[in-house]
């Protein structure tokens, strides 16, 4: 079993950005990089969730997967679950695709800050459980909550020992560093 993993979820609908946001670009590069190469320096593989027709999009080199069946289409805890599914390992790092300002370093500060069963970001109250680190016993109820209908990502990190990591102990800019980018216009606001 692998240490640690990353997960970085490519497979959002993108509705209000009008395109997939992993594919967006932002200066030069698409959004899902700027994710791949903040994981790469902690993981010892990174697998990447996205939806069936974005596959043919992404590197073949990278480790490619989709939702499991039987929770397609529930979202990123089906995609967490997913990822966690495609490699074991003892903790899993997740990160979104759509956070193109987020940094190498910030990933480290967040391993060094994980003690619970799950560790997520906050900003100024503002919650981002996708920045998170999970470990592997938290399977069991992520797989009993997608059963159960429920695709709420803080649903199961409130059942398990949790913390929330104030965003400015892990970088002096978190309301950049941490932005998700939902629209075009919020790459010129930066």
């Amino acid at each position: 079993m692998k240490q640690t993993v990353g997960i970085l979820l490519a497979g959002g609908q993108s509705r209000r950005f009008g395109f997939p946001k992993a594919f967006a670009e932002f200066q030069g590069h698409p959004f899902y990089h700027y994710s791949l190469e903040a994981l790469r320096p902690y993981c010892e593989e990174i697998v990447i969730v996205a939806r069936p027709e974005f596959l043919e999009k992404l590197p073949e080199e990278l480790h490619l997967t989709t939702d499991l069946e039987m929770y397609a289409g529930m979202g990123p805890l089906a995609g967490i679950l997913s990822g966690m599914e495609a490699v074991e390992a003892e903790r899993y790092v997740v990160l979104p695709c759509d956070m193109p300002f987020i940094e190498e370093r910030v990933i480290g500060k967040l391993l060094d800050r994980h003690r619970e069963d799950v560790s997520a970001v906050t900003v100024d109250g503002k919650l981002h459980p996708l920045v998170s680190i999970w470990k592997n016993s938290v399977k069991p109820t992520i797989r009993q909550a997608l059963d159960e209908g429920n695709r709420r990502v803080m649903h199961v990190q409130a059942q398990h020992n949790g913390l929330w990591i104030e965003g400015d102990l892990l970088t002096d800019k978190p309301e950049i560093v941490f932005k998700n980018v939902n629209t075009p216009c919020e790459l010129e606001r930066r």
